[in-house]
C-alpha cells in the first residue's frame, strides 16, 4: 500500500476535555468501589473463619453494594465509548 492511500480504519470523532474527563472520574470511581467491594470481601471471609457469619453477612451485603456502584460506572463509561467512537 502506498503512503497516498486510505485505510478502512474509521475516523474517531474528537473528545471534549469534559467528556474527557467524565470518563476519566467513571474509570477513577469504579475501580474506587471494585476495591472496596474487595476489601469487604476478604473481611467477610475472615468473619466467617471466626465463626462470626452474622458480621461475615454484613461486609458481604456492604460488597455487594459497591460492585453494585461500580457497575453503574463502568456502564456510564462504556457508554461514553461507545458514543465517542
Amino acid at each position: 500500500m502506498s503512503t497516498t492511500e486510505k485505510t478502512n480504519t474509521p475516523e474517531k470523532t474528537p473528545v471534549s476535555h469534559a467528556e474527557n474527563q467524565k470518563g476519566i472520574e467513571n474509570h477513577k470511581q469504579a475501580a474506587k468501589h471494585h476495591e472496596e467491594a474487595a476489601k469487604l470481601h476478604h473481611e467477610a471471609a475472615m468473619h466467617h473463619e471466626a465463626g462470626n457469619h452474622e458480621k461475615a453477612c454484613e461486609s458481604t451485603v456492604k460488597a455487594h453494594g459497591h460492585h453494585a456502584h461500580a457497575s453503574e460506572h463502568q456502564r456510564e463509561d462504556t457508554k461514553h465509548h461507545s458514543l465517542n467512537k
